[in-house]
């Protein structure tokens, strides 16, 4: 009996210890307990502060009221494209007066868009939108307008169309710039014509460059995000938390055609600069700094001795450019354009394509191991600080070709004083006569070419044979005759 209570004592008394020990510790370790419906809050709030003092919102992770602010500017567009095949709809065109039947059928495809002003301008991508013959937009009341494309813009994937209606509920602009890797977002898209369709995940990455759009003009420098996004979503909002619109979705990463992890977004404030240049002049009024950059990896950081990877190297200087009236010299590094960090071509080309000829940046640079500041005073294609007509456009469409001035390097290389290089080129009047993506055009009709204003100017109103000479990379000479 003595060694029972004995027992029982010593029990207590070891509890009592083990109590006192405890309570010890967690009062000198500050150790804090979490419940487990509270964890995901303040994950999301503060993953790495996980302080007694850390106060978390419980609407931290709700989409509600972002969704709500988003889903009716959002809108499904179907698109009809007229195919015709020239041999069968040429003889049934001359001998019936019609198109045979079965060849009279129209391509459908669908997109998403999404409403910007209250009387019916709407973004989406070029491609849900090119070479359309009819437009059909149906809101997410159930509402069907015919629309009319104001602008488009292969180089970003981005249009501009609109309908014919008033106080119409529109989304709000974010700023891209000002998202984070993490950082919570919603995809919205219509893309079966039933009502907008909501998804949630994180930027998961900034400036990527995934080659889709094939041009050297090409901006890419999409928000990767893991929101899922399908066929159909192309051209709906990426949106954050507060409702605004950050981005458009533009493609996916697949070997399917189907979601399987990754989706891209056009930022915002490219959206922003593209839409404004088609409401207030009708055509893309783009930046020029008038250098060719590449990325710094390892490998050439060590091939030129560079003691780090911040920044992209100017390969060559364009002649007459912003960056050749700033002294920027092949060589340098650009570090920053006002105060935003550059270290990829992406994001160079997503910073200067916000703005207009006539903007002046500061450009923050290194060279010799030294820092300097030089600002630039932006000029267009042309080299000059002029409003692009939509006519001069026209003709460029027309030729199927983007012309640049030749940089002093490839001049002294080939012997030529003078020259507009093609650095995009498309079906078009120099593509159909075999004319390659490279070539210099140096004379037309034995005429100089200095600058894209002497092409147009011996272009506009031409009618009949054109004799085109120039100069490819390699040196070889060529001589095309094209009409007009």
């Amino acid at each position: 009996m003595k060694k029972f209570v004995l027992m029982i004592i010593a029990a207590f008394i070891g509890g009592v210890i083990s109590v006192g020990i405890y309570s010890s510790f967690i009062q000198n370790n500050d150790v804090v307990q979490v419940q487990q419906s509270d964890f995901p809050q303040q994950f999301a709030a503060q993953p790495a502060n996980f302080s007694s003092s850390a106060v978390v919102p419980e609407e931290a992770l709700n989409f509600v009221d972002a969704a709500e602010l988003t889903v009716h500017t959002v809108v499904h567009i179907k698109t009809e494209v007229t195919q015709r095949t020239s041999v069968y709809d040429d003889f049934f065109l001359e001998f019936f007066g019609r198109q045979h039947p079965q060849y009279n059928q129209p391509l459908v495809a669908t997109g998403s868009g999404v409403m910007i002003t209250s009387d019916g301008f709407i973004v989406t991508n070029n491609h849900v939108v090119h070479n359309a013959d009819k437009l059909e937009v149906t809101l997410n009341d159930k509402r069907t307008y015919t629309a009319e494309i104001i602008g488009t813009d292969p180089s970003t994937d981005l249009a501009l169309i609109k309908i014919d209606e008033d106080n119409l509920p529109f989304i709000s602009y974010g700023n891209s710039d000002d998202i984070r890797v993490g950082e919570w977002v919603l995809a919205v898209g219509n893309p079966f014509n039933l009502t907008s369709t909501v998804t949630a995940g994180i930027v998961s990455a900034k400036a990527r460059d995934i080659n889709i759009l094939g041009t050297n003009t090409a901006i890419e420098s999409f928000i990767q995000t893991d929101a899922p996004v399908n066929r159909g979503n192309s051209g709906g909002a990426l949106v954050n938390t507060q409702g605004e619109l950050i981005g458009i979705n533009a493609a996916i990463a697949s070997n399917t055609g189907s979601y399987t992890g990754y989706s891209f977004a056009i930022p915002v404030n490219i959206v922003k600069k593209v839409v404004n240049d088609f409401i207030s002049y009708g055509e893309i009024q783009r930046a020029y700094i008038g250098v060719t950059i590449r990325d710094i990896n390892s490998e050439f950081a060590n091939e030129l001795g560079l003691n780090d990877l911040h920044g992209v190297y100017v390969v060559s200087v364009v002649e007459n450019s912003s960056a050749d009236d700033a002294g920027i010299h092949p060589d340098d590094i650009i570090i920053s354009i006002d105060g935003l960090e550059i270290n990829s071509v992406s994001r160079l080309l997503e910073t200067v394509g916000q703005h207009n000829p006539g903007d002046r940046i500061m450009v923050k640079l290194k060279r010799d191991g030294r820092m300097r500041n030089e600002e630039l005073l932006l000029k267009n294609r042309k080299n000059t600080y002029e409003v692009i007509s939509r006519e001069e456009v026209e003709l460029t469409e027309n030729l199927g070709a983007v012309f640049e001035a030749v940089s002093t390097d490839d001049k002294q290389n080939l012997g030529i004083d003078y020259g507009m290089q093609i650095i995009e080129l498309r079906r078009g009047k120099l593509m159909d006569k075999g004319i390659r993506k490279g070539f210099i055009i140096t004379e037309i009709d034995k005429k100089p070419v200095r600058h894209a204003d002497d092409i147009n100017n011996l272009l506009t109103n031409k009618r009949g044979g054109v004799l085109i000479e120039g100069i490819y990379p390699n040196g070889q000479r060529n001589y095309y005759a094209i009409g007009l």
